[in-house]
């Protein structure tokens, strides 16, 4: 009963911190800058609620099916569903993508602290400083690594406000083709979808849940709420600095937790698991790549959650979801399934095109 209520809580309040410091750290560097356009917020939404939400709910109606972390799920659900082995590469994509999403996230942050607090040090340093305290964090309790980062996304948001943050009017502007991308990178990359996150974190709750929904839409609106806040923020002072660089170290810690713990129960020997830990991780502090590291994160994490729908859309059985959803209508699954099926993969698509067409 203790880890029920505990998971109830703890899910809203993870996804809040994970997709306010990932899009806080990566934003600004990968050129998803908001700017206060209300004609994006708008985009924004709409992909939120077409894309971001039913992938939510097919996170947790696999959680729900499974009972197990995604890594280790993916045996399961393949055979359950008679389909080649293959498709197991969604769970390993995601387990290494983890810890490559940490490294960004430290590195950027690093180049953050480098500029605005620690000028005398090089940003490969601080990182590997970050990512080294990251990994030693990482070890201490999961609810109060939780709360840990929570306190350092608050304390960072009242700092950079009381600190005179000047912000740009809201206008609004012409929808640009390459805007579509940049509003679904923010809505399923930065809000840390298919990455089993929210399927691993809610495992205890949806065990005594009837319905998917009991459990997806507060992380939505917890990942709804984190890009409003995002909206009100901006770091340009030294203090500020340090308070998100306290989120993001605690965030690194607590993701790097929950990956080493699919790692575990795939039962995969502990020297591949530090390979697969630390590897993506400090690979980031090779200055001269890091820019590219940043539209290949982009880019990879479309790609999984782009699997995972045309897997669960596609490759499993059309039943199979259908009790762990339990929908109070059958519209509403008919609507779900036309958006995992259809809607999200070509969405996806485009982004990735809108993207690529962004480099270029």
């Amino acid at each position: 009963m203790q880890d029920n209520a505990m998971s109830k809580w703890l899910s809203p309040l993870m996804a809040f911190c994970v997709s306010f410091i990932i899009i806080a750290t990566l934003a600004p560097i990968t050129g998803i800058q908001i700017d206060r356009q209300l004609d994006f917020w708008l985009l924004w939404l709409a992909t939120m609620l077409i894309l971001a939400l039913p992938l939510c709910y097919l996170e947790i109606a696999l959680a729900k099916r499974s009972n197990t972390t995604a890594l280790q799920a993916l045996s399961k659900l393949t055979r359950d569903a008679d389909a080649s082995a293959k498709w197991r590469l969604a769970g390993w994509l995601a387990a290494v993508f983890i810890p490559f999403l940490v490294g960004g996230v430290l590195s950027n942050i690093s180049q953050l602290l480098q500029a605005t607090a620690v000028p005398a040090l090089g940003t490969p340093i601080v990182l590997a400083g970050l990512a080294v305290l990251a990994i030693v964090l990482s070890f201490i309790p999961r609810q109060i690594t939780v709360l840990l980062t929570a306190v350092g996304v608050l304390a960072s948001l009242v700092l950079a406000n009381v600190m005179g943050t000047q912000l740009p009017a809201w206008h609004v502007t012409p929808v640009e083709f390459s805007e579509w991308g940049s509003a679904t990178v923010l809505a399923l990359v930065a809000s840390g979808l298919g990455l089993g996150l929210y399927w691993q974190s809610s495992l205890f709750a949806t065990q005594s849940q009837e319905s998917a929904t009991q459990s997806a839409l507060p992380i939505w609106f917890a990942q709804l709420l984190a890009v409003v806040a995002f909206g009100f923020f901006a770091v340009k002072t030294t203090v500020p600095a340090y308070a998100l660089a306290f989120a993001a170290t605690m965030f690194a810690a607590l993701v790097l937790n929950l990956a080493r713990e699919q790692l575990q129960q795939r039962q995969i020997a502990m020297p591949v698991q530090w390979l697969v830990i630390l590897v993506p991780v400090f690979i980031w502090a090779i200055p001269s790549i890091s820019p590219i590291f940043n539209t290949v994160l982009i880019l990879w994490g479309l790609v999984i959650c782009l699997v995972y729908a045309i897997f669960v859309g596609w490759i499993m059985k059309i039943s199979h979801l259908r009790k762990a959803l339990n929908f109070s209508n059958e519209a509403f699954y008919n609507i779900w399934r036309i958006a995992v099926r259809i809607v999200i993969p070509l969405s996806i698509v485009l982004a990735i095109v809108a993207v690529l067409g962004r480099m270029l």
